[in-house]
């Protein structure tokens, strides 16, 4: 059994959350440290700890994990202006939650290179 995250106490609500989204796959909630106006973290309830691992069975759910992420960029107004979406993948990807996870980021211009 993999060892249980922060996220996993969020979804089983033994940790409160903001609530953006929610459906039988996925829960999207604010981050409570937000790197900008609009900060929003996306978690499959499936336990993945890295998108490396994802497997082909898993191809269907990383789909519809953009898509319920496109709904919450709209239902958040950030389509007309534009926002990011980040997943970062291990420690030096800055990754420190280790349950999969997507950040959508937005409500000001992101700067490039990010950081």
């Amino acid at each position: 059994m993999a060892e249980e995250t922060i996220f996993g106490k969020i979804l089983s609500g033994e940790i409160p959350s903001q609530k953006v989204y929610s459906d039988a796959e996925f829960y999207a909630f604010r981050d409570v440290n937000p790197a900008a106006p609009t900060h929003i973290l996306i978690v499959p309830r499936k336990p993945i700890p890295k998108v490396t691992d994802l497997t082909e069975a898993d191809a269907a759910l990383a789909g519809r994990m953009l898509l319920a992420a496109n709904k919450i960029a709209e239902q958040e107004g950030l389509t007309e202006k534009g926002f990011r979406y980040v997943i970062n993948c291990g420690e030096w990807g800055g990754q420190t939650v280790f349950h999969l996870h997507l950040h959508i980021l937005g409500g000001r211009a992101m700067a490039w290179p990010p950081g």
